[in-house]
Parts: C-alpha cells; structure tokens; sequence
C-alpha cells in the first residue's frame, strides 16, 4: 500500500497529510504543535505526526508531494530534501534513503484540494485567491479524478488582497483578522457601498481588477474612506459601514464570476477552495445569488489544504494510466493526534496537585452514553464545556473533537464565554453545531455544511429560541453533524435535544488567544487558567466544585 506525504511549506499555516492509497489518513496543522497561530516554515512536527500515525519512516514512503510555485521549486525542494533526510525516524532503513520529493504547481494543487476529496463526480472548481503575493485565482473543471484548468488572474488582482487591505483599514492588522471584518460587516449600513465599488472593475468575461490606488501605501483609502483605525481606538460607526461595504463588494465580485463560470460550463455543482473559501457568509448565499446548486468547501480551504491538494494530485498522476478511482469524499476532519484514557489520566495524575488547588474534582466515565448524558445535562444547565475527544480536527475550526460547548438557548452565553474564556470582540458571532436533520427547521437553507464553512440564516421564528448562535443579522455559521462523520458527538448534540428540545448546541474552538489544543496537557491548561466549568477529556471529567448552573434560566424546550 503505497503511502504518499503531502507538504506546505514555508507559508502561513504550513502543514503536512499522509494519503494512503489515494485516501488520507492522517493530516495536521504544524501551529499545533509549535503552538504559535499560523505558523509558516518547515512543517517538522506535522510530518513526524504523520509518520508515527502509520508507524512508517521517511524511507517507507513512495514520495513526498510539495506545493510550490515553479520558482521557488528548486529552493523548496532541497530544503525538503533535507529535512526528511535529518528525521531521526528515518534510522527504521537507510537514515540517509529519502523518498522522491516532487513538486506541484500551487494552482494544480489548490484546485486538487478542492476537488478531489468533495463529494462531486463533476463540478466547476474555483480557488480564489489571498492576500500573498504570487497567489493566483485560478478555475477549472474536475470530471472524475482530472482537472482541467480554464483559467486565472495573478496577484494583485486578488479578492484576497482586497479584504485585507480594508481589513487593516478598520485596525485589525493581524494574520486571519479578516474573521473579525466579517463579524462587523453585519452592524454596519451600506452607505459606503457605491463608494468601495470604485475599487473593483468588473470584466464582461467574469473576471475583476483591483484599483491600482488600493496597493498604494494606504493614502488613497484614507483620502476616501477617511484615517485608518489606530490600535486601541473605539470601533465607530463609519467602521462598521467599511466593514459592511468591504462583504458587500466581495461578494458582488465572487458571485460575478460564479456567474460566468456557470454559463461557460453548464454545472450546478461547484468545489470551492483558497483563502476565499474561509468567507463563510459569501459561501451560504453562492445558493442564493448564483445558479450553483451544490457547494463544497474541504475542511482547510486555505495554504494548509494545499498539503493533500499537492497529495492527492501526486497519487493519481503516478497510477499507471491514471484510472485509480477517487477516494470516498471526506466527510470528517478528525484526521490529526488522538489520546487515549491511559494517555489523558497520566496528564491528570500529574497535575494533581494543580487540581486540588484550583478546587476540581476528577472523575471516571467509563460508559459514553453516561458520558453524553452528563455533559449534555452541564451544557443545558448553562456550564461552559471543554470538549475534548476523538482525533484533532484539520482546518481551522472545532468540529466537536477540540470544542468548548455552551447552551444555545441562553442570551448571555456570549458574554459568559468572552469573560471567562475567549476574551475576544464582543460582535463575533458564536456558531451552532446541528443535527443534520434538524437543518430545513431551523435554518431558512437546507443542505450539508459538515466544516462549519457556509452561513446560514436562522429562521425567524427560531431565533428568539436560540440567541447566541444568531447573528445580529438572524443567521448563524452552522456545522452539520451526522452520526457516520461523528458519532460521540452527534449522540451529545441527540441527548441535549432530548433535554431541551433544541438540536443544537454552541460550539466555539478549544483554546484562549491561541491555536486550538492538540494534546491533553494544553487542554487541562486552558481549563486551568480559564473559569471554564467543566472539562471532558476522553472519559475523564474535571469538574470545578465552585461550578454550578447559571441563574436565571430555568431550561425547557426554548
């Protein structure tokens, strides 16, 4: 069974995945490990991760695929090269044998990642591109296990770069701040709508160019839009109304290209992957605004998934003739580190002491459908939930394996998880994890968003039912969760509705101003340091003897 690794390297959320027969089985982000956000170099601690997942050194694998732009493959591959070569695991056979490195073309691989694991036999693909220089927007059409590149546009002209360049605008300078713009934009009116669409031409074939004054050395959109937010200054309402038009211009961007794809190819289908595919509110309306019926965003749409793109393309272009049938779709993202009860209650008997002062007690739950029933009971009773079972999620959100959980139904969910955990805006949005089934009830939209990567709006009779997962606009950045994908936590999400009558629980990453935990040790740390109630790991249960339910709920069917 010939094993294949994925690489991206040297770039914001470098990352490496292990395919195995055209199918991943293991994939993770290195920020995880080094524990700083978007870490970009040498993925080491992925790749070792990777490996010792399959028990293989680097001399076991058929080759080694890199993402890389063609002018930098010499560089890249070297490096590479090198790093395999000095992996202590590598003594297992030759420590000098080093597996063929190749490198993919970054569009091949960003359009791969978007396909090849979506569960579409034939779609329209599109990668829109960041804010990196060198990044393209690129689109084709992926029939089977092919992709056929139609076309593109090179940086700067990059809605990405549009997003960021506003993004700093209204103060938020840091990698991914483009999250917290799209929180705002919901506050804001639309007066400066007309004014940011002078930014962005339009062209008859679907493509788009940026106003060459938008890379200038920011004048020009001071001269516009008024002086750039300086750190620690006030949100004031004119940021909001930037923040408003900076979506708002976006989207009329991406659906105007959506549109030409869909009338030069005649698909309803489209797998959608780059930076662009993080915009989870533009990716819930593609089925509003545009003719595409059926979307797809893989779990790590951005520079992380280029890693099983570059995989994925490498496998099928070295089966002979290239017919090797696709993998199944991914459908779950539980592909990094897991740690068993043995693994966790060695962590626990470690901090004992730590415990004992902060005034926790420890507890056994061999059973899981005690274990859901339990902590289903915490979240309903208004206790904030560490949740932290199964296998690391890839991409960049908790999906229920690294999630810290609260009750939908409280209006001051909110504001209880930014004092005691997140510490974060005050308008960002907290997103709901669904019961797959219970979607066309609750949201005005139906359909299969499993990566928390589409927004939804929230119908508007359910809304005062469940206040912290809706927006200030009615909708909600919704999971769906199936029993095959993830079946402790789609049981957890089965027994709160038994409790409440709600199929929904909120669902917010496991970690505080820092990449979602990996390992229990980072786990009971965040707890530790946090005022989080109740801590699940595996089938230990930390609970604080202070933690009670929250007052002034009295609980019910909403």
């Amino acid at each position: 069974m010939p094993f294949i690794l994925g690489v991206s390297a040297f770039r914001p959320d470098s990352a490496a995945c292990l395919v195995r027969d055209g199918i991943v089985v293991a994939a993770a982000e290195e920020e995880r490990f080094r524990r700083i956000k978007h870490w970009a170099g040498f993925p080491r601690e992925a790749i070792r991760y990777c490996l010792a997942e399959a028990g293989m050194a680097p001399a076991d694998l058929a080759q080694v695929a890199v993402a890389v732009e063609p002018r930098a493959a010499p560089d890249m591959l070297r490096e590479l090269r090198s790093g395999l070569a000095g992996e202590p695991a590598a003594a297992r056979g030759d420590a000098r044998a080093v597996p063929e490195v190749v490198g993919i073309a970054l569009q091949d691989a960003q359009l791969a990642a978007a396909f090849l694991a979506s569960p579409f036999p034939e779609a329209v693909v599109l990668s829109v591109a960041g804010a990196a220089p060198g990044a393209r927007t690129v689109w084709g059409v992926g029939s089977g296990t092919r992709i056929e590149l139609h076309g593109g546009q090179d940086h700067p002209d990059a809605l990405g770069l549009f997003y960021r360049m506003l993004t700093r605008h209204i103060g938020f300078p840091g990698e991914g701040d483009e999250y917290k713009v799209m929180g705002l934009a919901p506050y804001g009116s639309e007066a400066l709508v007309p004014l940011l669409r002078r930014l962005v031409g339009l062209r008859p074939d679907g493509g788009f160019r940026l106003d060459p004054a938008l890379l200038g050395d920011g004048c020009a959109l001071e001269a516009l839009l008024g002086p750039a937010r300086r750190p620690g200054e006030p949100l004031a309402p004119r940021h909001f109304d930037i923040a408003r038009a900076t979506q708002a211009i976006y989207e009329e961007t991406l659906f105007h290209l959506l549109d030409a794809l869909h009338a030069r190819h005649g698909l309803d289908a489209l797998a959608l992957g780059g930076d662009g595919g993080l915009n989870s509110a533009a990716n819930g309306r593609i089925r509003l605004r545009t003719p595409f019926r059926r979307v797809h965003v893989p779990p790590a749409p951005g520079d992380a998934g280029l890693a099983i793109g570059a995989a994925l393309l490498a496998w099928h272009r070295a089966c002979p003739h290239g017919d090797a049938p696709r993998a199944p779709a991914l459908l779950d993202a539980g592909l990094g580190p897991a740690f068993g009860d043995e693994a966790i209650g060695r962590v626990l008997d470690a901090a004992a002491a730590q415990l004992a002062a902060a005034g926790c007690t420890l507890e056994r739950i061999a059973d899981a459908g005690e274990l859901v029933r339990r902590t289903a009971a915490d979240i309903a009773a208004g206790r904030v939930v560490g949740w932290f079972q199964g296998r690391m999620e890839w991409g960049p959100r908790a999906l229920g394996n690294r999630s810290i959980l609260g009750d939908p139904r409280r209006a001051d969910m909110k504001d209880v998880l930014n004092l005691k955990i997140k510490r974060r805006e005050s308008f960002r949005p907290f997103a709901p994890s669904v019961l797959r089934e219970a979607v066309a009830a609750w949201f005005e939209q139906d359909g299969d968003v499993p990566f928390m990567s589409q927004v939804f709006r929230i119908r508007a009779e359910r809304r005062p039912q469940v206040p912290a997962v809706t927006h200030v606009d009615g909708s909600g950045r919704l999971q769906t969760v199936e029993e095959r994908a993830n079946p402790l936590y789609y049981r957890l999400i089965r027994a709160f509705c038994d409790i409440t009558g709600v199929p929904m629980v909120l669902n917010t990453s496991f970690n505080e101003n820092e990449p979602v935990v990996c390992r229990p040790e980072e786990a009971l740390a965040c707890f530790l340091r946090t005022d989080m109630d109740v801590l699940a790991m595996g089938g230990w249960v930390v609970r604080r003897s202070s933690s009670s339910s929250l007052p002034g709920f009295a609980g019910g069917a909403g």
